[in-house]
């Protein structure tokens, strides 16, 4: 009965395997599902009310809350760092379990008569004990490299939250460039057609004439360098939320022109320190010190014998034998002190990485706040002064020209100068939402903006 049972067991045993599937990589498919792919706003509606219950949605506008939804659901880095969480949770669970049993089967025939059997029959099992600092050292490695998954995922979400906030800095700053190069070189045109009409009667020289026309070539230039700008602004928003065939046209960012003053921004230093140490890159290092530190447990334990139990079953010739050894894995004839003082290095040489990881945040944060000054104080002081004065001259040259007193060509030098000081005024407008933008990338956390909301949504849920 015990040997019909056998192979029954064995179909069993063999029906509970995994079968291996292919999954072959179709590098085409993958090129036109990407060219092809749709944005549900359905979707992103949800999602932007997962993260952010307390947010508005309104269909078809989008801000930096919203974008970031839609990367979170269609940016393939996000998905892949996704998955690379769910790979390293898979091998920390696989971590646990020990090293499987070795069976061995034995035979032996002899050619003895006087034996009431030729047959040797025989089986033994090798069951190493997976105990110790050994095992404990491997499922902390594993769960730290979870960690680290983890941590590479919240880095990936920020480099995608980074390049949209920046791409849409560029395209609005382009924008408000292009337009007013665009005006700057209308009226330079304007400015050519009055100084021509000056040389022609003599009053002026052909040197001004080529000033001018060059003035007016460089305006061309520079509205036409700064649309570009805006079409590659909107390609990298595009590819930033991972549909590069998708032109994100109406965006909002309410405040943009009016940036919030430098003492709003200002952060506590507990505030900064709890920055830091969330910043994702100084989590890694930590977690790579966690790592060498279980390392060095493991090398510390293989000081000692591994212990392998075999337990096994003979039959000798009509006689019942029941073996069972003990087997010890030695460690190396140094006791593993070589490899324990590797381990004891590579522990250190992370701990000054976790060190230089810190200290680097916080000059970065140093810097950015003191940028975040500096990019203030400069657009205060166009603002006030530059601007002020420019606009002043051209009001007054407006009412110059009406009452007869100027001409066209003085007109327009006064609205020229009015036009380059709205251009800087935009440039040092541009240059405070990238300190800004840098002194969010320090910290690793928005300090103004919708995705506040986020933050806000999970402290009330705590």
């Amino acid at each position: 009965m015990k040997l019909h049972l056998a192979p029954l067991a064995a179909a069993l045993s063999l029906a509970g395997c995994v079968h291996y599937e292919p999954a072959p990589v179709d590098t085409q498919t993958l090129a036109r599902q990407r060219a092809s792919g749709r944005l549900d706003e359905g979707v992103v509606a949800d999602k932007v009310r997962a993260i952010a219950p307390e947010a508005a949605w309104v269909p078809g506008q989008w801000n930096k809350l919203s974008l970031l939804a839609a990367a979170l659901l269609y940016n393939p880095d996000i998905a892949a760092a996704q998955a690379g969480i769910e790979t390293a949770e898979a091998q920390a669970g696989a971590a646990r379990q020990a090293a499987g049993t070795t069976l061995t089967l034995a035979t032996e025939y002899a050619n003895d008569s006087s034996a009431s059997s030729p047959w040797l029959l025989g089986g033994a099992l090798d069951m190493p004990l997976d105990i110790g600092g050994v095992r404990q050292a491997r499922i902390a490695s594993a769960a730290f490299a979870a960690d680290d998954a983890r941590y590479v995922y919240a880095d990936s979400v920020w480099s995608v939250r980074m390049a949209i906030d920046r791409a849409l800095i560029d395209g609005i700053a382009n924008e408000a460039r292009a337009s007013l190069y665009r005006q700057l070189a209308d009226l330079r045109a304007r400015q050519l057609a009055a100084v021509e009409r000056r040389v022609a009667a003599g009053a002026a020289s052909r040197t001004d004439l080529e000033r001018i026309r060059a003035e007016g070539a460089d305006a061309e230039r520079l509205a036409g360098d700064a649309n570009q700008a805006v079409v590659a602004a909107k390609i990298a928003l595009a590819a930033a939320v991972g549909l590069p065939q998708i032109s994100f046209d109406d965006v909002v960012w309410p405040g943009f022109h009016s940036p919030a003053p430098l003492t709003s921004q200002i952060v506590s230093r507990e505030q900064v320190r709890q920055a830091m140490l969330a910043r994702p890159d100084i989590l890694r290092t930590m977690v790579a010190y966690g790592q060498a530190e279980a390392a060095l447990r493991g090398e510390v334990a293989r000081q000692y014998p591994q212990i392998t139990l075999s337990p096994g079953y003979t039959w000798e010739r009509g006689l019942v034998k029941l073996p069972f050894n003990i087997g010890l894995a030695l460690p190396p004839l140094d006791l593993n002190r070589h490899a324990i003082a590797a381990a004891e290095a590579s522990r250190s040489e992370k701990g000054k990485q976790v060190e230089a990881a810190v200290s680097a945040a916080r000059a970065a944060v140093d810097s950015a706040l003191s940028e975040c000054a500096a990019a203030r104080v400069a657009l205060k002081h166009i603002q006030g002064t530059e601007l002020s004065a420019a606009e002043s001259l051209a009001g007054r040259a407006d009412r110059e020209l009406e009452a007869g007193s100027i001409d066209r060509v003085d007109w327009a030098s006064a609205k020229a100068g009015a036009l380059m000081a709205r251009i800087n005024a935009g440039d040092a407008l541009n240059r405070v939402h990238l300190a800004d933008a840098a002194l969010e990338d320090a910290l690793h956390r928005p300090l103004s903006g919708p995705e506040l909301l986020i933050a806000q949504s999970q402290g009330s849920e705590k």
